[in-house]
């Protein structure tokens, strides 16, 4: 039988150089994923792996996932964010707690009753035990939310795209979208509130993805359907969030799709000056 393990883990070995090979401008990395047992090893390194740009592998003994990336186009982040999407923890990313639930129970490492040491000082609150007052960090965040939510540049890039929607400039529609997909790229999780996070490791993947594509084009009609998915994962994204001023969620009956605005006037961003004033609003976010 150990003969037997041996050749499998040199053929394991083998297979793993050969496809590490295949990544150019490769970086490799450690990394500590949260994980029972070797049952779930097959599903972190399926949803990690993405063919000739990153490959991951997860040690049992360890519980440390080797990285290797072509960090030409993608980093450590976007690769821990589709592991903890699938409801494994690292020491960046927090997996939903749905998901995280739905693991087989042999791969559950029993979160609630110890927070990773890695992840003191961020706001995992159902993970945390009790901490000291002058480490509780959550008074702090909660004084930090008050001044400026974590999400305001994201919003504002956002509310910079609906903007040049609205005025039918496509180039600006482009360039916005592309600083909203950098605000979401450098967004520090550990910012933000319980409900948000949630909410954000649901849509963070659609959102950046709505952006690229809005931003790969300056075709105005192309951009304004991705604008209406963009503008429903806002929504989401943004009602779990208390505003210093009023946000309103406005309604087009004309394309059957919503935005997202500072103002209370209706300035329809997928009509433009066409249509300017066409459409209402539905909620007010506060």
């Amino acid at each position: 039988m150990k003969s037997i393990s041996k050749i499998m883990g040199v053929m394991m070995l083998l297979v793993s150089l050969v496809y590490t090979a295949q990544i150019k401008n490769a970086k490799t990395e450690m990394v500590k994923i949260y994980v029972n047992n070797s049952q779930c090893k097959a599903t972190i390194e399926k949803v990690g792996n993405l063919k000739n740009v990153a490959m991951v592998s997860w040690n049992e003994e360890t519980k440390m996932a080797t990285l290797t990336y072509d960090s030409s186009k993608t980093n450590q982040q976007e690769i821990l964010k589709r592991i903890a999407n699938a409801g494994f923890d690292s020491d960046s990313f927090y997996a939903p707690d749905d998901v995280y639930a739905k693991l087989p129970s042999s791969c559950q490492y029993k979160r609630n009753k110890k927070m990773p040491e890695a992840m003191a000082g961020h706001d995992h609150s159902s993970m945390q035990t009790p901490m000291p007052k002058e480490h509780d960090h959550s008074s702090m965040n909660k004084e930090k939310k008050q001044d400026e939510s974590p999400l305001k540049t994201i919003q504002d890039n956002y509310f910079s795209v609906k903007d040049a929607l609205v005025k039918s400039d496509s180039k600006a529609v482009s360039f916005a979208s592309k600083e909203l997909m950098n605000s979401i790229a450098v967004l520090k999780m550990g910012d933000l509130s319980q409900s948000e996070h949630e909410v954000w490791m649901k849509v963070m993947n659609v959102l950046g993805a709505d952006a690229k594509t809005i931003s790969q084009t300056q075709d105005i009609k192309k951009q304004r359907e991705a604008f209406k998915s963009l503008s429903k994962n806002m929504y989401e994204l943004l009602k779990t969030s208390k505003h210093s001023t009023p946000i309103y969620y406005q309604y087009c009956p004309m394309q059957d799709a919503n935005w997202l605005s500072t103002e209370s006037s209706i300035k329809n961003p997928y009509y433009g000056a066409q249509m300017l004033t066409c459409g209402n609003t539905v909620e007010t976010l506060k």
